[in-house]
């Protein structure tokens, strides 16, 4: 089965360190730690993958970001996007067949998350249950530094 990594954002974003740097990559845009675990993360046991956004929805990893912003998930923000724009990207990014997804965010993402994979046979957060940011990147370090997958490689929460 095909699994599929959502990967957080984050508030750190290249124009911070480089203000005049234009359009990139959305897997060079966000240069936060917590992100480049994830990221480091996804590469190594899960590549197939998609950065949530709560301005631009789901973006591959070669989608252009055009420059800086500070928008999270908030409710009655309506700027951040809706639940049926990121079912509708489900279809226009061809990631509607995905059926494993694993979710690196915290447990603010959850029931968006599970809203939008609704037809997925399994979503795993992985990092759900520690008590911060900190032990995130402590877990994330110590998975890939072990080659250990957080991620239940077969099976995981069943919906």
């Amino acid at each position: 089965m095909d699994k599929l990594c959502v990967l957080p954002c984050g508030k750190k974003k290249i124009w911070d360190k480089y203000p005049d740097k234009g359009a990139i990559r959305a897997d060079d845009a966000y240069i936060g730690v917590l992100r480049q675990l994830t990221l480091k993360y996804s590469r190594k046991f899960v590549p197939n993958r998609v950065t949530i956004s709560a301005k631009h929805g789901f973006l591959l990893p070669d989608d252009l970001v055009r420059g800086n912003y500070d928008l999270t998930f908030q409710r009655n923000n309506p700027a951040v996007i809706s639940v049926s724009e990121l079912r509708s990207q489900l279809i226009d990014k061809q990631l509607d067949h995905y059926r494993h997804i694993v979710v690196l965010t915290g447990k603010k993402y959850r029931q968006i998350m599970e809203t939008v994979f609704v037809d997925a046979d399994i979503i795993e957060f992985p990092l759900l249950g520690t008590k911060g940011i900190g032990e995130m990147q402590s877990r994330l370090k110590e998975s890939i530094q072990k080659g250990i997958p957080l991620h239940i490689e077969k099976g995981g929460e069943q919906k």
